[in-house]
């Protein structure tokens, strides 16, 4: 088959041929319709983000497509059904702490290189290997919009987030980095799944803009300043209610000072969910108060992409007219394309405009 395949670090993507994938038990073999994109891929392919992926690697995380061949384990799955593809790969071997992998981008830990070894090819390819409980049947869609279904992948993350934060239907929810590609997509997602308000905080006044054109009156965004002390007032302000839940989506050029000033905002007994970049590159550590959490029993997590279940429930989520992915632009590229893909997802930057290749 062919596939887009980094072969070194600050090296393009070339298009070569490789082996085809072979099934095992446990296994589904995928043929890709589009594979999601993401706006900082570039930044990873030149090592800056220090991810852990071993070059020569066919990149590429999350996709959508047809199935082609299943494991004898399959009950449910079959030939020619239209799928997405979690790139979220657990250990099978031990339930409480699995090590994890990021199909075709990164991994955690020895244990997650040992996992990468063998699903580290993504989805830059005609075909792709993929764990069963990794397939998610999408029911029939039209081929021509399988490239907007790619966006299921992005929402993963922040409803991953919003998911291990209990958000519950009614709540008020405040998104750091509402104005990233993450963070807009979170704004979506919390008001499907039943969000009375959401706070968008940001410095980007045309997507500030453009989040208050689409989501109206549950959406109330904060102009920031950089200050912090006046940028937490400013997002308390626009919560009179109190804010139950943040969700914080910042990148890793962030401070810690704008993580610690969108977490301080949530109410007496409220949740705060860390999932974004900071101090994945060094910088300072996060410091909050302990006082602060002590007295007002707020409850700190971290939040590394999504669980299983997350994925089919998303699915539902669209199926049922709450999340709507018809506000999702999507510029598609051919596999022969794959580093012109790459440059326009970082010059587009996500915000509603993704990128997808279409093998």
């Amino acid at each position: 088959m062919k596939a887009a395949v980094l072969n070194a670090f600050g090296a393009p993507l070339s298009v070569e041929e490789v082996p085809d994938p072979v099934l095992g038990t446990g296994e589904v073999i995928v043929d890709v319709a589009a594979a999601s994109v993401l706006p900082y891929l570039g930044e990873v392919f030149s090592g800056e983000r220090q991810y852990l992926l071993t070059p020569p690697v066919v990149p590429g995380a999350g996709s959508v497509g047809r199935v082609r061949a299943v494991g004898p384990d399959a009950t449910r799955l079959a030939p020619g059904d239209w799928v997405l593809c979690d790139p979220t790969i657990r250990a099978r071997d031990h339930a409480l702490t699995p090590d994890i992998a990021l199909q075709g981008l990164t991994a955690r830990g020895e244990g997650g290189l040992r996992l990468q070894r063998h699903f580290g090819s993504g989805s830059f390819a005609e075909r792709l290997l993929v764990p069963t409980e990794n397939v998610f049947p999408l029911g029939e869609i039209d081929p021509a919009e399988a490239g907007r279904w790619t966006a299921l992948v992005v929402c993963l993350v922040p409803y991953g987030g919003l998911l291990a934060g209990g958000l519950q239907p009614g709540e008020t929810v405040l998104v750091s980095g509402a104005t990233g590609n993450f963070g807009s997509a979170g704004v979506a997602v919390a008001l499907a799944m039943g969000a009375a308000r959401v706070i968008a905080p940001g410095r980007n006044e045309a997507m500030l803009a453009e989040l208050e054109r689409r989501f109206g009156t549950r959406l109330r965004t904060v102009r920031l300043t950089g200050n912090e002390d006046e940028d937490r007032e400013r997002m308390k302000e626009a919560a009179p209610d109190g804010i139950d839940l943040v969700l914080d989506l910042l990148p890793p050029a962030a401070p810690t000072t704008a993580v610690r000033a969108a977490a301080m905002t949530v109410r007496e007994y409220g949740r705060v969910v860390l999932m974004g970049g900071v101090g994945m590159l060094g910088g300072d550590p996060l410091a909050l108060p302990y006082p602060w959490l002590m007295r007002n029993n707020v409850t700190v997590r971290g939040q590394w992409l999504c669980p299983r279940e997350a994925s089919p429930r998303l699915i539902e989520l669209v199926k049922a007219g709450l999340l709507d992915l018809t506000g999702f632009a999507i510029t598609e590229f051919a596999l022969g394309q794959a580093n012109e893909a790459v440059a326009h997802a970082a010059a587009t930057g996500g915000r509603f405009a993704l990128t997808a290749l279409c093998p």
